[in-house]
């Protein structure tokens, strides 16, 4: 059965669309530096705002990030997401927000004024997977969509999903997300995917082979 599906009005008529990036490694950095077109095209299609982004992650970039990420030797020492949205900003003239801490259950907890429509979450463990999971319980209850991208050595995802909450409502169609969907994702108790090494070219081979 064919399910038709709609963005809500409210996220496409109102102000700007907010979106938390959750990660700034090698898919959360390819993320963040193509969302400044999605903004352009969305103002000229006549939404006034665009977007209104922010990105979380409390790492710093190490030598090894500057072979597979958006960093060179300069950036070593700094934090990610800082890094990556002030290229951002002093690119494009925008005037998204870096936020280097780690993502948890109730981050937003004491800041529900920036919930965000959108998460992204571009996470490598089953304990961030289960820390989104549960912020949907607290403070991120409006949040229209979860988009969960990830890879490892042998596969991949793409998820597109709308927690449970008061913005999306039990029915139909709403569209399950990838706990829901893969609930082994985001379980903890099933430890957790060796992660690559530190080691360049060990990190280079264990995505090729």
């Amino acid at each position: 059965m064919r399910i038709e599906h709609r963005l809500p009005s409210d996220l496409i008529r109102r102000g700007p669309v907010r979106v938390l990036i959750v990660g700034a490694g090698g898919t959360g950095s390819s993320i963040a530096m193509n969302l400044p077109y999605l903004d352009q095209a969305m103002r000229v299609w006549g939404h006034a705002s665009g977007l209104d982004v922010a990105m979380m992650d409390a790492d710093t970039v190490s030598a090894t990030n500057c072979v597979r990420q958006p960093f060179s030797a300069s950036d070593i020492g700094q934090n990610k997401a800082t890094v990556l949205i002030n290229r951002i900003n002093i690119f494009w003239g925008t005037k998204w927000t870096a936020i280097p801490n780690r993502f948890h259950a109730r981050s937003f907890e004491n800041d529900r004024g920036n919930v965000p429509d959108v998460l992204i979450g571009c996470v490598d463990t089953r304990e961030a997977r289960q820390a989104i999971e549960e912020s949907f319980i607290h403070a991120l209850s409006g949040t229209c969509y979860w988009l969960d991208l990830g890879n490892n050595a042998a596969s991949g995802q793409y998820v597109l999903g709308q927690p449970l909450n008061d913005r999306n409502r039990r029915k139909a169609e709403r569209l399950r997300t990838v706990s829901e969907l893969y609930p082994e994702i985001a379980d903890v108790a099933a430890g957790e995917d060796t992660l690559p090494s530190c080691s360049a070219v060990e990190a280079l081979d264990r995505q090729l082979y």
